[in-house]
């Protein structure tokens, strides 16, 4: 079984308050660990290696039924990195604590980011939101883990940026209390839709398509709070001079520039299956990994829009 150095695994968990018993849950978690540490995910020899000089993923949600752990395994098996950077909302807790979903493919996420952390590639753990319990043990390691609240970033082009989830700018997007319900259960329609949608496209023999992504950009409300999500991100870069920021939790991945400030959201794995690309030039692309791979072009320089 692996042991992690510094903080355990065990009191990780005693960090939330669960549902399931705690004995319970522990006896899973310690017979998923002792599994082997070899993917069950066949290596798709048409996948290049994605040679990196860092790496940007978040809202993996590990943990909810409608994570892509199959895609992401198979993005980890095929990356070569000096750096890679978690970016909050790895692990859902909120999903646990309703009902307990912990697949095999969820737990071989977690030993793989704990063997590429073991083998020398740098992982730093910025907690989000659904994994806020972890917040209290930055400046602390898990395992070979760096867990740090936010981070400072430099480019290879020199440009400082800020890397945090993005849930402290909820602050500044209006949600009447009847709107976050509404929104909550309407986000998982969506993703009812994204999961049979998909599952009727893999039938017919075409790749997975984010069908969920792209209501989502197409309804209003939807639109307007990811644009003040992304102008509060850009003001926070502003006012603590960074030249950018690099964020997640709203599950839309973009790269552009405005006004001389970076703007850079990493996706999610549960609509967009998204990661933030950093060569060694400085140069920054984000790219999709689900059945084929799809690669976002450069920088957009232009102002984002509603």
């Amino acid at each position: 079984m692996l042991r992690f150095r510094h903080v355990s695994l065990q009191k990780f968990l005693q960090t939330a308050t669960w549902k399931r018993p705690m004995n319970a849950s522990s006896s899973v978690l310690s017979n998923a660990l002792a599994i082997e540490r070899e993917s069950t995910i066949p290596l798709r020899t048409a996948t290049p290696l994605v040679n990196a000089r860092t790496i940007w993923i978040s809202d993996v949600h590990l943990g909810y039924r409608d994570c892509k752990a199959d895609y992401l395994l198979d993005f980890l098996n095929h990356i070569h990195c000096d750096t890679l950077y978690l970016v909050g909302d790895i692990v859902d807790l909120w999903s646990l604590k309703r009902r307990f979903c912990w697949p095999q493919k969820h737990y071989q996420v977690i030993l793989k980011l704990y063997e590429l952390a073991a083998r020398g590639v740098r992982v730093i753990y910025v907690p989000g939101n659904h994994d806020e319990p972890l917040r209290r043990f930055c400046g602390q390691y898990f395992g070979p883990i760096e867990i740090q609240h936010e981070h400072e970033y430099l480019s290879a082009d020199g440009k400082r940026f800020l890397i945090m989830h993005g849930d402290a700018m909820d602050a500044y997007i209006n949600h009447s209390w009847l709107a976050r319900i509404v929104g909550d259960h309407g986000y998982d329609l969506l993703l009812f839709i994204n999961r049979w949608g998909n599952r009727l496209r893999k039938w017919m023999g075409r790749p997975y398509f984010s069908l969920a992504g792209l209501i989502k950009s197409n309804i209003k409300g939807a639109k307007a709070a990811i644009h003040t999500y992304q102008q509060e991100c850009l003001s926070e870069a502003k006012r603590r001079n960074y030249d950018g920021v690099i964020c997640g939790h709203i599950h839309y991945p973009a790269l552009f520039e405005q006004d001389g400030l970076r703007y850079c959201n990493t996706g999610d794995w549960i609509e967009n299956c998204s990661a933030l690309i950093e060569d060694y030039q400085g140069n920054m692309r984000i790219l999709h990994h689900t059945d084929h791979l799809r690669w976002e072009g450069e920088i957009n320089t232009a102002s984002a829009h509603a």
